[in-house]
């Protein structure tokens, strides 16, 4: 098996092991200890050495890891990738089922994240996510997955709705219900889920204190198209960035500065968390790795002035059936490498420089690239460039390998894009000082 194959393999494992951003991060953690990254905790003290591998989880949901430099911080700096473990998706809401008077049990959800929610219909659903259990009197966290097609939404015929593709959207509150199993006469509605999840899992409901549980498409991703060159699964915006990513930075060889990958949640509802790229997490860890390597003040903002930043995140492909919704001159395709994005809004942190540095870096690994600008009539999606940037004072480039389907629960993307990123990425790391 050559290495791209054996690239584009693994981030399609990674996908399918990934439901929510919680297993994303215990996947990526995994990952990291395997290539001999020592895991960090907050409230501890730390002893870092040059060229160490180390990684800290944040609300087991958001991710940093980083290899120490060889170098003087103070003029080597980092060099950054950030990217997102969330996806739009359904959660469940406190409350769990309802029962209708015909004798149907459905889940109450809530919508998380800017959802194509059409594509939710129809599909065989799991349920994932954790829980805040109570063992011997200790609050404890329990990731569970539930892996099995326990829910679904089913369309309502044509027969009944006509002017359905007239109409188009459906009701938010009232139509996105799951259907979850039929009235039992022994149950109340608020035993029905805490009683799949002890079937399910082994742990008492009783023990059962809170929970974050969303719903996932059953089916997994898989390879597609004439020559097997096409990606179809679900969450392949943010995670193919992510694992792309975690590849880099585990293959990367210690360079001058300092390597760091940043993997935050929420992206999708604003970032603005402790466990957001709109939050001072990295600042407070780029400021700890400086002083824990005996920099002063001065030298952490030096060092913060010699970095540089990619905010990777999706792009959009054209599309061969709306071709029309992209701009004339800046038509990124599938298979035709990552995607540097613009805006002049400054929906996305790019500038002159930082995607001059992101050029040089697939120049070096042979790797091509595209552009994309929204149209001028067209508003485009966020990332968490701005607030990378805003935050930190580091120039960044927003990038992204191209995609098509973006926010429904089967994304589409080729293969090759991935690999490509992957390569990017590592000659990014590796490149040394600017």
């Amino acid at each position: 098996m050559d290495e791209n194959r054996k690239f584009t393999q693994g981030l399609l494992q990674y996908l399918n092991d990934s439901p929510t951003a919680f297993h994303a991060v215990e996947n990526a953690a995994a990952i990291l200890k395997e290539n001999g990254f020592q895991e960090l905790k907050e409230a501890e003290n730390w002893a870092l050495e040059k060229e160490g591998r180390y990684f800290i989880v944040k609300n087991s949901s958001a991710v940093i890891a980083f290899t120490v430099g060889t170098g003087d911080l103070n003029k080597e700096g980092f060099r950054i990738i950030g990217a997102h473990t969330d996806s739009p998706s359904l959660k469940v809401k406190p409350g769990d089922c309802t029962v209708t008077p015909d004798g149907y049990v459905k889940v109450n959800v809530e919508i998380y994240g800017g959802a194509i929610l059409q594509t939710w219909f129809d599909r065989p659903l799991a349920l994932a996510g954790r829980l805040v259990v109570k063992e011997n009197g200790v609050l404890r966290e329990k990731l569970v997955q539930i892996d099995k097609p326990v829910f679904m939404i089913p369309n309502l015929c044509i027969h009944f709705n006509r002017d359905m593709k007239e109409k188009g959207a459906c009701n938010k509150q009232t139509e996105i219900l799951p259907l979850l199993s039929m009235k039992e006469d022994d149950m109340e509605k608020e035993d029905y889920l805490p009683a799949l999840l002890e079937e399910e899992t082994g742990i008492e409901k009783g023990n059962i204190v809170d929970y974050e549980l969303y719903l996932y498409e059953y089916q997994k991703g898989i390879f597609t198209g004439k020559k097997q060159e096409f990606i179809s699964a679900g969450r392949i915006d943010d995670l193919s960035m992510v694992y792309a990513g975690l590849t880099a930075l585990t293959q990367a060889q210690a360079q001058a500065g300092c390597q760091v990958l940043a993997a935050f949640d929420n992206e999708e509802v604003g970032s603005t968390t402790a466990q957001g790229a709109n939050s001072g997490l990295l600042l407070h860890l780029l400021n700890r790795i400086c002083k824990n390597l005996g920099l002063s003040d001065e030298g952490y903002f030096q060092a913060v002035a010699n970095s540089t930043s990619i905010s990777a995140d999706l792009a959009h492909a054209v599309h061969p059936n709306y071709s029309d919704k992209h701009d004339t001159e800046n038509r990124p395709v599938l298979g035709g490498g990552p995607v540097i994005k613009y805006s002049a809004s400054q929906r996305y942190a790019t500038t002159a420089m930082s995607a001059a540095y992101f050029m040089q870096a697939c120049e070096r690994a042979g790797v091509p690239y595209q552009k994309f600008v929204n149209r001028n009539d067209i508003a485009g999606g966020s990332t968490i460039g701005p607030a990378l940037s805003g935050l930190t004072t580091i120039p960044t480039v927003d990038m992204g390998a191209p995609i098509l389907a973006m926010h429904s629960i089967r994304e589409f993307g080729a293969a090759a894009d991935m690999e490509y990123t992957r390569r990017a990425f590592l000659a990014y790391y590796e490149g040394g000082r600017l």
